[in-house]
């Protein structure tokens, strides 16, 4: 049985054909793995755990329907929805992992993250990242009504798309420092992560020793995973 990781699906009720082909990864490749890894941004946003979104009603119960039959489904906080909470979890049986976290795979320890936090280039992201994961912050915001929070949702997501085309793309890749620092400080020889939306697996050397950084897709236009079984990485795409 393989693990399997996904990243970025950035699922919303605008790409209903992204969550159709979430829901069918669900319920094939998922449901007979060994057990699935969201490693953030699985939602475009979640203003809070009183979401009412009908699609992403779906996606909690889908997730729900995996756990219920004995798939372990562990998610990560992203960028965009960084404010999944209790009732999150409650609804789809997932179990929130701090980032980064390492975790066991097979015979090795793995680096588990989302990945934002290595862009260290991009330095307004990086300082708004500061303050939205602030919990005093946090708690300001999930305090507003529903309906404020979805209005100031979409705002944060037409300025994210203005940065992202106003900004040089290597700036919002991740930085090389940081990266030997993630692996120094983990004590791994591979690193698992999203957020750049550039699949591949990256072959370096950190401090005379081989390392792999394997990074995963974005859901925009097609599906991709990651899966790990009998020692070995390998990234998989899912045409829609």
């Amino acid at each position: 049985m393989a693990r399997l990781f996904v990243s970025d699906v950035h699922l919303d009720a605008a790409a209903p054909e992204a969550t159709a082909q979430f829901l069918d990864f669900l319920a094939r490749e998922a449901a007979s793995a060994e057990a699935l890894y969201i490693l953030g941004d699985l939602f475009e946003a979640w203003v809070g755990d009183d979401e009412s979104d009908p699609e992403k009603l779906r996606v909690c119960a889908g997730l729900r329907a995996l756990t219920d039959r004995g798939v372990p489904c562990f998610a990560m906080h992203g960028n965009r929805d960084f404010l999944l909470g209790p009732g999150f979890t409650q609804r789809s049986g997932c179990r929130m992992l701090p980032d980064p976290v390492v975790t066991r795979l097979g015979t090795e320890d793995v680096l588990l993250t989302h990945g934002d936090a290595l862009c260290t280039d991009d330095h307004p992201y990086q300082e708004l990242r500061t303050i939205v994961r602030d919990p005093v912050w946090q708690r300001r915001y999930l305090a507003l009504p529903l309906e404020r929070r979805e209005l100031l949702a979409n705002e944060a997501r037409a300025g994210s798309r203005a940065h992202t085309s106003r900004t040089v793309p290597y700036i919002m890749d991740v930085n090389g420092e940081a990266v030997e620092r993630a692996f120094r400080a983990a004590s791994v020889r591979r690193m698992v992560h999203g957020h750049t939306h550039r699949p591949a697996i990256h072959s370096l050397t950190v401090d005379g020793l081989a390392r792999e950084r394997l990074v995963l897709g974005a859901w925009y236009e097609q599906g991709s995973y990651l899966s790990h079984a009998d020692g070995e990485f390998r990234l998989h795409v899912l045409p829609r």
